[in-house]
């Protein structure tokens, strides 16, 4: 209704237009009443909805005397649609579908159908009506059933329908504007369908549906449109892989289209199924060879015939699908000859090919043939996990292609390349090559690959004003240096030595490497003081686990390490132990220094010598006493090489560490921890129990004995390698087991197993051979079988023999200490009755001395004065009296103690002196003698 202006009646309004007040006075101003309609307020309007016989129509629709009445039919279908304009109520539903299921078998045969179909079928992209708010969870199953019936109704032969029905399931995710408001509905939630066409399975029919439009271009773009959008969700790939959805796009990829929509399309919808769909099941059926033909065909169409911005955007594309597929299964991809496509396309711009598809091809400075370019090198990475790969990457000079970028950047923009993206090109060469490299070992030294990193390396070190930009991924680190070039040619080198070619290792020493490493180490440690950068860290491993591997089994190497070397590594050794677990890689340092150590040192009596000259022993021991699992089995290896050079004992014995700890006791002390952690049994004093396993741990004991191949090592022998009592056992056996400084009576006992750990370990690995031929039910010969129980019994009496030592050991050290108790209580009576002769000798001097009176008075003052310092409780029973004697510092105190700080000089030498009174402080009945620093206390008896 337009709004309208209705003026209240009074009189004379039509000639003045104004109102009077009842006085007959014009008012000021007219009184208006506005109404205005909801339409101008911008509410939506209310249109009254009036029900409809859907079941008389459906009646119609199913009575077979009136299947004839097309004309009939075709008007109530339009009825239907004209009525339900602007909504179809969730009850309706279950009809409008049947009375569409019985319409769509009539569609071939009678075309007047598909038009007024097609219109109903335009309703469903629309909002469901609902009269409640339950509506929507009772009406839920109903709806999944339709919309699943909807994707049924793709199989009606009529291309309007087909579309139709597509437009209206993409408006589930992109709806129209909302239609009018309906009296007593509201629409259904927006989600509400997209949560329905996950229930019904409507993506499964779909995909399913895709060889029914395979000849009809827009119907099968409007389709692959409506599958892009199911695609979003885990849930939709799921059903449209179970339908094997993967393999029917991407084996159509290069059906004829003139528009391009349907690679596109389709290239979006795989790489949707890649990223939220099963991800294993969805490989396997991208491997199938027909679809990596197209995939083969479509990537270098697009590389060879694309000139535009999306036809390169679609190719890489292709290209990262083609990847991943790779990554799980590289076979079909060799096998159709698309990875030798990929290998020469990689290479054609560093490697002149004469092959057709490159000869006019060319990269520009562009994001996406640059994008394509680090493709490309990602694809040779995954294509060399395949053995099978290895010769095309051979046959395509990959090698050489890749060393291309290594080399200084000396003029930055020199190259093709601008300076960032060159330098990222670099950077990810090189880290290919790491991969490439060692399965092409031949390929690496005919391209002189040793020269070429050891050139690259000494620009990396050289001070050339050339700073990295790090803005890429392998460029972390890098930026304002050369850290990342660094770090990534020595990655290569490790790696290309971790090949364990010979000719590598060689070729390096001769060039000197060793000299170049060193001096390379040297710098990164002066950069590297006071920082905390896991870039160097990480170049410092490096640099070791090279030296490690160059000099490890060549004894001139080991040499040309020398001095130089053993001072970098005891610089390395000296780190801060509080940085170990920070995180940042100083373990992994640590453990490089410790096997360059063993490699670099060992065997090479001057760097022994060297080392051993400059204290390292001792921090090896140092290294030892901090107790870290992880590197205790390193560290003892070490020791028992090290011990092998008879200038190592003396270091060994003389290393001290906290408390004043020594070697022996540091080895025992680890050797009871192992034992603890082993679960080997063993009383308070470590005393053996069982004398039938004097080694064997509750974990090897519950594993029990498994019969093993003869080439495999048993547990028993197994446990020599896992657990460091073979090493300590070792280190003994070089710094003997007797007259060791730094140990008890007690730690002889533990020592005892350890002087017959050799025979016990024997014995252990005959009872295991013993177990395993019971295992597998072999009965010895007669002779065995006694020979067999000789060793048995031999070795529980060894066990017996160490056990009834130890407890001899036990009982003389408790017997010492009983013996030393009864003397230092015999010492300490004898030296009470000394106090009570010195006493009375002095009694008798005061007694004898003519100015007694002085003497006595001097006491009294004396006594209150020290009366009023000493505490006020005081036992009951004892009374203090206190006299000093003038040219004696002897203080002596009798009654519960008695101190004597110095013996008088009248008796020192004299039959009663004892030099150790003044040290001596023991417990015996009667009183104890305690250092003090008070005068001559007398019970009061004695002094009266």
């Amino acid at each position: 209704m337009p709004a309208t202006r209705d003026l209240l009646p009074g009189p004379d309004m039509a000639q003045t237009g104004r109102t009077k007040s009842p006085a007959g006075k014009e008012s000021p101003r007219p009184v208006v009443r506005l109404v205005v309609t909801d339409t101008e307020l911008g509410e939506q309007e209310v249109v009254q909805f009036k029900s409809m016989d859907l079941a008389r129509a459906l009646k119609l629709f199913e009575d077979p005397f009136s299947r004839n009445l097309t004309e009939r039919h075709v008007r109530v279908l339009k009825k239907i649609a004209k009525h339900y304009c602007n909504g179809i109520p969730l009850k309706d539903l279950a009809q409008i579908l049947k009375i569409l299921n019985i319409s769509a078998e009539r569609v071939e045969d009678h075309k007047d159908f598909a038009d007024p179909m097609c219109e109903i079928i335009k309703l469903f992209g629309f909002p469901f009506l609902k009269e409640k708010a339950s509506d929507e969870l009772n009406y839920a199953n109903d709806v999944a059933h339709f919309v699943s019936q909807l994707g049924c109704l793709m199989r009606v032969p009529s291309s309007l329908v087909r579309i139709q029905i597509c437009n209206s399931i993409a408006n589930f995710y992109n709806p129209e504007s909302i239609k009018p408001q309906i009296e007593g509905f509201q629409p259904t939630n927006v989600n509400f369908k997209v949560q329905m066409v996950e229930a019904s399975g409507l993506a499964e029919t779909l995909v399913l549906s895709l060889r029914l439009v395979e000849n009809h271009l827009q119907e099968k773009i409007s389709l692959l449109k409506v599958l892009q959008l199911l695609s979003a969700t885990a849930a939709n790939c799921k059903l449209m892989t179970k339908a094997q959805g993967g393999s029917r796009i991407c084996s159509r990829l290069n059906d004829p289209d003139p528009t391009g929509q349907l690679l596109f399309r389709s290239s979006e919808i795989l790489w949707n199924l890649l990223e939220n769909g099963p991800k294993d099941e969805l490989i396997s059926q991208l491997s199938n060879i027909e679809c990596i033909y197209s995939l083969k065909d479509s990537f270098v169409r697009r590389l060879t015939n694309g000139n535009k911005h999306y036809d390169r955007q679609l190719r890489n594309d292709l290209l990262v699908i083609t990847t991943l597929i790779a990554e799980n299964s590289v076979t079909p991809i060799i096998e159709s000859g698309f990875a030798k496509q990929l290998i020469l396309f990689a290479t054609f711009s560093e490697v002149k090919s004469h092959n057709p598809l490159v000869k006019s091809l060319k990269l520009l400075h562009n994001h996406e043939d640059y994008e394509m370019k680090k493709l490309l090198f990602n694809m040779l990475v995954v294509l060399a996990k395949d053995l099978a790969s290895v010769q095309l990457l051979s046959d395509g000079k990959v090698v050489l292609a890749l060393f291309n970028y290594v080399k200084a950047n000396e003029k930055p923009g020199i190259h093709d390349w601008p300076a960032a993206r060159f330098e990222d090109l670099q950077l990810h060469a090189i880290a290919t090559l790491t991969v490439v490299a060692p399965l092409l070992v031949e390929d690496y030294m005919t391209c002189q690959g040793n020269t070429r990193l050891l050139l690259f390396l000494e620009w990396c070190v050289s001070q050339d004003g050339f700073s990295g930009l790090g803005n890429c991924f392998h460029g972390t680190g890098g930026r304002g240096n050369k850290h990342a070039h660094m770090r990534y040619s020595l990655r290569l080198l490790r790696s290309v030595l971790a090949s364990g070619d010979e000719t590598v290792n060689q070729d390096l020493c001769d060039q000197g490497a060793i000299s170049q490493l060193l001096g390379t180490l040297r710098k990164v440690l002066v950069e590297a003081d006071g920082k905390e950068d896991s870039i160097l860290l990480e170049i410092q491993s490096d640099v070791l686990f090279i030296l490690s591997t160059i000099c490890e089994n060549d004894l001139h190497s080991k040499e040309l390490f020398g001095t130089e070397g053993v001072d970098l590594l005891l610089q390395l050794l000296r780190m801060d132990s509080s940085k170990f677990y920070g995180g940042l890689g100083h373990n992994k340092l640590l453990f490089c220094t410790l096997d360059c150590i063993w490699c670099c040192i060992i065997g090479c009596f001057s760097s022994e010598d060297y080392f051993l000259e400059k204290e390292g022993i001792f921090i090896i021991l140092d290294l030892l006493a901090l107790n870290i699992k992880s590197m205790i089995n390193v560290v003892l290896g070490i020791l028992v090489e090290f011990c092998d050079n008879p200038k190592t004992i003396p270091h060994i014995a003389t290393w001290r560490g906290k408390e004043n700890q020594t070697a022996a006791k540091l080895l025992l002390q680890l050797w009871k921890h192992e034992e603890d952690e082993l679960g080997v049994r063993r009383d308070g004093h470590g005393r053996i129990i069982d004398a039938k396993k004097p080694l064997v741990g509750q974990f090897q004991e519950a594993q029990g004995v498994t019969p093993m191949p003869a080439n495999c090592f048993s547990i028993a022998i197994m446990e020599v390698a896992e657990n460091t009592r073979a090493k300590i056992y070792s280190i003994f056996s070089k710094i003997g087991f007797d007259n060791l400084p730094g140990l008890s009576t007690l730690d002889y006992v533990t020592l005892s197993v350890i002087s017959r750990y050799l025979d016990f370990k024997v014995g252990e690995v005959w009872k295991e051979i013993r177990a395993e031929l019971e295992a597998e039910n072999i009965k010895p010969v007669t002779s065995d079988h006694e020979v067999l129980d000789v060793i048995a019994k031999a070795t529980e009496n060894i066990s017996k023999t160490v056990a009834s030592h130890q407890m001899e050991i036990i009982e003389h050290h408790q017997q010492a200490e009983r013996q030393e108790e009864q003397q230092t209580y015999n010492e300490m009576k004898s030296n009470h009755k000394q106090i009570e002769l010195v006493l009375k000798s002095w009694d008798n001097f005061i007694a004898r001395t003519s100015n007694y009176e002085a003497l006595k008075k001097a006491k009294r003052l004396q006594e209150k004065s020290i009366e009023s310092s000493r505490p006020k409780a005081r036992p009951k029973n004892t009374v203090m009296h206190s006299t000093q004697i003038p040219h004696l510092n002897t203080t002596v105190t009798c009654g519960r103690q008695v101190a004597v700080e110095s013996t008088p000089s009248n008796l020192t030498g004299g039959p009663l002196a004892d030099p150790d009174i003044a040290v001596r402080r023991v417990s015996i009945r009667g009183g104890a003698l305690l250092k003090t620093m008070s005068v001559k206390m007398f019970n009061q008896h004695n002094v009266d």
